[in-house]
């Protein structure tokens, strides 16, 4: 009995343990807030902007709208009859919902072999490496929130032609990424964990 005890009780702590890692900061609408509590993040999200010049505030605004700030997230599972589980809806993953093959190609092309998508500087450099991508075959400034979402979702050659102006829930959701990134750029300037 008392080993079953144990077993029980250690299975017990490493699960709690397991999931702390992954778990979104509190409060995810104040960007000081979130660089409180996650110190680590602002090392990342300097290490990109100096690295891609994607801006701080437009990383966050697009992990918040991808993941929540959750490093594991995944996309809801698919279901037949309602009830069968049929996969996940799509393969991205992580912080910055990365799909396999978007993934493998930053690997490659920035030689970063062992990044994981679950990381959170491997996500902001991918994020990094995407939006360049996207300023240099769509246009579009690293600044400008909005259209590197639309984008980032849709891809290069569905953004350029237009594919998001026959989603308007998307168009909403871009929206609100620049308006976040806003307001997350007027918290930036004025809390103390950004400076680090």
């Amino acid at each position: 009995m008392r080993r079953v005890f144990r077993a029980m009780v250690l299975v017990l702590l490493t699960a709690s343990c397991g999931g702390a890692k992954y778990s979104a900061p509190r409060n995810l609408d104040n960007a000081c807030s979130i660089l409180k509590q996650r110190p680590h993040y602002i090392k990342a999200f300097r290490a990109t902007e100096r690295r891609w010049g994607v801006p701080v505030a437009v990383q966050m605004a697009t992990i918040y709208q991808e993941s929540k700030f959750i490093g594991d997230a995944r996309t809801p599972l698919r279901y037949t009859l309602g009830v069968i589980p049929m996969g996940r809806q799509s393969s991205a993953f992580g912080y910055a919902q990365a799909l396999d093959a978007t993934w493998k190609e930053y690997q490659r092309e920035t030689n970063n072999r062992s990044a994981k998508r679950d990381d959170i500087r491997d996500a902001t450099d991918f994020m990094g490496w995407y939006m360049n991508k996207t300023r240099n075959r769509n246009g579009v400034r690293l600044s400008d929130a909005r259209n590197q979402y639309l984008a980032y979702h849709e891809g290069h050659t569905g953004f350029s032609r237009g594919t998001y102006n026959g989603k308007p829930w998307l168009v909403r959701i871009a929206d609100e990424v620049g308006a976040r990134a806003t307001t997350y750029d007027v918290q930036l300037a004025s809390c103390r964990a950004a400076r680090r």
